[in-house]
């Protein structure tokens, strides 16, 4: 037990936070309206292959973060085949560069982003040669 289940991430505006995921990450989104009782889509991140985990948009309840308001979450991070192309696609799509491209020496290439509802969020691609 304890093991990570489940994410949700607040937004202000469900339908602009479904097509930013949906179109950088693939996702696609379920309406669980009626089952949580206030706007509330479940996130499928991937097929049943993958590793990792589904979650959902919710409705905030609260005030969106301050910019440059330090981390006061959790923040995801989702793995990608190719950070550059990510990236593209995030800045396309109306995301924001919260933390620049950096390496994790022999690990990966890391960066943070805020999507367009003000959450930062994390990339990460794979490669033992980033330095």
């Amino acid at each position: 037990m304890g093991r990570l289940i489940h994410f949700e991430i607040h937004v202000d505006d469900m339908e602009r936070a479904t097509k930013f995921y949906g179109e950088v990450f693939g996702w696609s989104f379920q309406d669980w309206t009626d089952y949580a009782g206030m706007p509330y889509f479940g996130a499928v991140t991937g097929d049943d292959s993958e590793m990792g985990i589904n979650g959902a948009l919710m409705q905030r309840q609260g005030a969106r973060p301050e910019p440059g308001q330090a981390m006061n979450g959790f923040a995801c991070t989702m793995g990608v085949e190719n950070y550059d192309d990510t990236h593209d696609k995030i800045m396309a799509n109306g995301g924001t560069v919260a933390l620049p491209k950096h390496a994790l020496p022999g690990m990966a290439w890391q960066g943070y982003y805020l999507d367009t509802e003000g959450n930062v969020f994390g990339i990460h691609q794979p490669d033992e040669n980033a330095k």
